[in-house]
């Protein structure tokens, strides 16, 4: 019994249309070309308003738990952020201030980021690895970054840029694949029990 992945993208841009969103979308894609996969996208900033003011996870209303359940259930991660003052959006933390801090253990993210200009690229090893290091996830050795100039309508355009987010999904395939087998066989266990 094989089971399509649940692959989750989480863009923290904070607009619609979003460069974020438009390269976790086109991550999803590629991973979509390779594996079968349940693709989700959840947009941050589209849950800005429910998002705000919330202290505690049980003071947020059921359209953002089932946004945190689906990241937490997740196979497998995408996230996609535009650097915002040399990090992440702060909307893009507090969404994860919810995650439950053992729910991404061992949960293969794959981190990408957008920016104005190609010198906030290493925001992705100083920023966000350390951020999903202390969920216990295992980032993906390979992150994308774009900078404004690799869009063209909220399209990617670049073709090295494309050519560096097949190569990240490429490499990221047997830890995927690995992923993948052990679903099904849980999945199988269960049906057997």
């Amino acid at each position: 019994m094989t089971l399509p992945l649940r692959v989750v993208a989480v863009s923290g841009g904070l607009q619609r249309p979003s460069k974020s969103a438009a390269l976790a979308e086109q991550l999803l894609d590629l991973i979509a070309e390779e594996v079968p996969c349940e693709p989700r996208l959840v947009e941050v900033g589209q849950l800005a308003p429910q998002l705000a003011g919330a202290v505690w996870r049980s003071q947020l209303p059921d359209t953002v738990e089932r946004e945190l359940a689906a990241v937490e259930q997740a196979d497998v991660l995408v996230v996609a952020t535009p650097v915002f003052r040399g990090s992440y959006t702060g909307l893009f933390k507090h969404f994860f201030d919810f995650i439950d801090q053992d729910a991404l253990v061992d949960k293969p993210v794959l981190l990408a980021a957008t920016g104005g200009s190609e010198r906030h690229a290493l925001m992705i090893d100083h920023q966000l690895r350390p951020l999903f290091s202390f969920f216990q996830a295992r980032t993906l050795p390979l992150g994308v970054y774009a900078t404004d100039k690799d869009f063209v309508d909220y399209r990617l355009q670049n073709g090295a840029l494309i050519q560096r987010a097949r190569l990240a999904v490429q490499r990221a395939l047997p830890l995927v694949e690995l992923t993948r087998h052990t679903r099904s066989a849980n999945a199988e266990e269960v049906v057997a029990a």
